[in-house]
């Protein structure tokens, strides 16, 4: 176990991402096409194929996921990941056609400094293309890819990575995009919301204070009071090796956004466009009442963990404005 969402067997991550345009794109790629469902939270989303992951729907497998910067624009990302995935003969045949599935989401970092002045056509749609091209079950954390412009209310965010297994041996991993509306760490730290769950000191080992003080607890968000933007949002994906249904990863989905509420304050507000996709890769089976319910605690657990961890691995970027990295304060 590397405590990386590539602990699940069969899957692979890639990052792509550009210094100047302070952006990127995170690919997820599927060596075995993985059953998947989707729970949206946050008030802002912006999603590509998310109705096709309802459970009442007719495709019941995704062949890769892609998460981008760029808000809106990011969109095109997912035809990227899709060209790369085609060009390898991945995806549903169709009689001579190859159609991969590639759902994914947006998180808003044109306002971090960067340059997006790109011109006519947006860059994502090529940035999906070699973060899909880039995947492997070794990946960067912090900094790096759809985690590259993002940022909290406090400091900088970033892509952060969490697995575990159930005393069965089911495996559980996550993986985050964190630019929150709110804070990940309480005040300015060193203490993060998540830290009742931390392994070992994977986010500085810092615990909890002995007591909240009252004003950890009032509202802090980006752009105040006053905020009227949508300029944030958690990006996060859950994978299990367990055989689930589409309709048990929605639940598992559901069950997974805990974790926000364990990591993150405040959460899924009207300015996030927060999302947990899940998927399962359907190589161990698990009892439908029981066996779910406790995946579904410990995907939460591993989605906060890895949404500390974003903020944790980041480092801050390299513009007069820029929020600082947690460890240049911590």
């Amino acid at each position: 176990m590397k405590n990386l969402l590539t602990d699940i067997a069969g899957v692979r991550v890639g990052h792509a991402d550009d210094a100047q345009l302070a952006s990127g794109v995170t690919a997820i790629l599927f060596d075995q096409p993985a059953v998947a469902s989707v729970d949206i939270r946050g008030g802002g989303p912006g999603t590509r194929e998310s109705a096709l992951l309802d459970p009442v729907n007719t495709v019941d497998a995704i062949h890769g996921l892609a998460l981008a910067g760029g808000s809106a624009f990011g969109l095109e990302a997912g035809g990227g990941v899709q060209a790369w995935l085609a060009e390898q003969g991945r995806g549903y045949q169709i009689g001579n056609a190859v159609v991969p599935i590639v759902p994914g989401a947006i998180l808003f970092d044109l306002l971090n400094g960067g340059d997006k002045a790109w011109g006519r056509f947006p860059p994502y749609r090529d940035l999906g293309y070699a973060a899909a091209a880039a995947a492997s079950d070794g990946f960067k954390l912090g900094s790096v890819g759809a985690g590259l412009g993002a940022t909290t209310v406090n400091y900088k965010g970033g892509i952060g990575s969490a697995s575990a297994v159930t005393p069965s041996g089911v495996r559980v991993a996550a993986l985050a995009a964190v630019n929150a509306v709110g804070s990940i760490t309480i005040g300015d730290g060193p203490h993060f919301w998540a830290a009742p769950f931390e392994v070992g000191n994977e986010f500085g080992g810092h615990g909890m204070p002995n007591k909240l003080k009252p004003e950890v607890l009032a509202m802090r968000i980006k752009g105040g009071p006053a905020a009227t933007a949508i300029e944030n949002t958690t990006l996060a994906v859950v994978i299990t090796d367990a055989i689930l249904t589409k309709a048990q990863a929605r639940r598992l989905a559901m069950m997974a956004q805990t974790g926000f509420a364990r990591a993150i304050y405040p959460v899924h507000a009207p300015l996030d466009g927060d999302i947990v996709f899940a998927a399962a890769t359907g190589e161990k089976p698990i009892d439908p009442l029981v066996g779910l319910t406790e995946l579904g605690m410990l995907a939460g657990n591993v989605i906060a963990r890895a949404i500390a961890r974003g903020v944790y691995e980041a480092t801050a970027l390299p513009f007069a404005s820029a929020l600082p990295a947690f460890r240049d304060r911590n």
